[in-house]
């Protein structure tokens, strides 16, 4: 019943967060904004991004419709300020109280970033950069006052920070990861309209042989992802007898899991956000240029041979750069070395860090490699069908909507444990 209950609690949240998703801001003219998201589609390579992490409620220029994503890069910047700033480094390893201080932090980032979000997408929206070629897009935002404008950016700050509780409250209340699972919803929301638009475009028995293939693909991608986010290199660790009295203490082995994609889906991340920042410079300056004209052709549709080439080596930098910020093989041999642990074969301290160091750089190879093909693959072989780069089985919706998915059952499974280990003890 326990379960139960928190179940039907997540359900109702995801309820209330797709309802957001749907209602207009006050100042969009709700009729125009339909008019180009039915000429355009909500496929927009620019915004693409940030638009599948609101379920396409970024397009539709809603309530919700920054979604979670200024909550995402609050998180990966504190995450990366920990490593370079002292106190909050210090922060961290004050335990409990220090990672409720971190959280904090990161929801005042929040609303800052969603207040810089929501001011670029209403001005964006406002000059009808939001649908290009549009013929109604500099009517999305009928009244450009500065009231209207102002009143446009509080409303989806606020609905941000709504997101942001909604998140806290599954996390609190529901089965857990309430951040990822909203994640999920706003990438899986998207997931069969995509799926009819490549069957509509397609041209080999009314599509439904292009629609047949994209689901054996997207088939064949979820399993090679589930088997390499599973996958892991156990490094054994033994504890030394001690001895305190008559007693015995420790002695016991166990091991370090090293996974084979130990950066999860922040690389691909990193390396989309990047690969915006050029096109969105080239759209905001309206430069016709000869560098801007270069990076239109090359670096805006996502297809070009620089575009994917970039994007690739952009994931296995990023893949590298993050694991080596937040798996430190010093701090893992002073800790094992602090309570008596060993590896079987090397000697604790330097040489132990040593050895860490060399195992996660070699496994990080194949998974960084893995990441740059998931997130490319599917670009360049359902191009064919029609598909964009945003496509549901692209590289970053597979990989999220696959780790959550697995997150989510252990944390369903774990609940059930604990109630059957209850009435056992009982």
């Amino acid at each position: 019943p326990d379960l139960r209950k928190k179940l039907l609690f997540t359900l109702g949240i995801i309820v209330l967060y797709r309802l957001g998703s749907h209602i207009p801001v006050p100042g969009v003219s709700y009729k125009n904004v339909q008019i180009c998201v039915d000429s355009m589609g909500t496929s927009n390579s620019l915004f693409g991004l940030v638009n599948m992490f609101s379920g396409g409620a970024l397009l539709q220029i809603t309530i919700f419709a920054l979604g979670i994503m200024p909550y995402i890069t609050a998180s990966i910047i504190l995450q990366l300020l920990t490593v370079v700033i002292p106190k909050l480094e210090n922060l961290k390893k004050e335990g409990q109280s220090g990672t409720a201080k971190i959280t904090q932090y990161t929801r005042y980032l929040t609303v800052a970033l969603a207040i810089l979000q929501g001011t670029g997408l209403v001005a964006t929206a406002r000059t009808g950069a939001l649908f290009g070629s549009c013929p109604v897009a500099r009517e999305i935002v009928p009244n450009h006052s500065i009231f209207t404008t102002v009143v446009m950016v509080i409303t989806m700050t606020a609905g941000t920070c709504v997101v942001m509780w909604l998140g806290e409250l599954i996390t609190d209340r529901g089965i857990g990861n309430g951040m990822s699972i909203l994640m999920f919803i706003s990438i899986a929301a998207g997931f069969v309209g995509a799926l009819w638009t490549i069957k509509l475009q397609g041209k080999i028995a009314g599509g439904w042989v292009e629609f047949g293939v994209v689901i054996l693909v997207g088939l064949a991608m979820v399993a090679l992802v589930v088997f390499v986010e599973q996958a892991q290199r156990r490094i054994p660790v033994q504890y030394a007898k001690r001895m305190i009295g008559r007693r015995a203490y420790g002695g016991t082995s166990t091991y370090i899991p090293l996974k084979v994609n130990q950066a999860g889906v922040i690389p691909v991340i990193f390396a989309s956000s990047l690969l915006y920042i050029p096109a969105l410079i080239v759209q905001f300056s309206g430069s016709q240029a000869g560098w801007a004209v270069w990076i239109q052709k090359h670096f805006v549709k996502g297809d070009h041979p620089y575009y994917i080439a970039a994007y690739f080596l952009l994931i296995v930098f990023f893949a590298f750069f993050y694991v080596a910020i937040s798996f430190n093989p010093e701090e893992v041999a002073d800790n094992m070395k602090k309570y008596g642990g060993f590896i079987p074969g090397i000697r604790a301290g330097r040489p132990t860090a040593e050895y860490l160091s060399y195992v996660l750089n070699r496994i990080t190879w194949p998974g960084s490699l893995y990441l740059g093909l998931i997130a490319l693959v599917p670009t360049m072989a359902l191009a064919g069908f029609g598909a964009n780069q945003n496509f549901p089985f692209g590289g970053t919706s597979i990989l999220i909507i696959v780790g959550v998915g697995l997150e989510t059952v252990k944390q369903i499974e774990s609940q059930l444990q604990q109630r059957n280990y209850e009435g056992f003890l009982r």
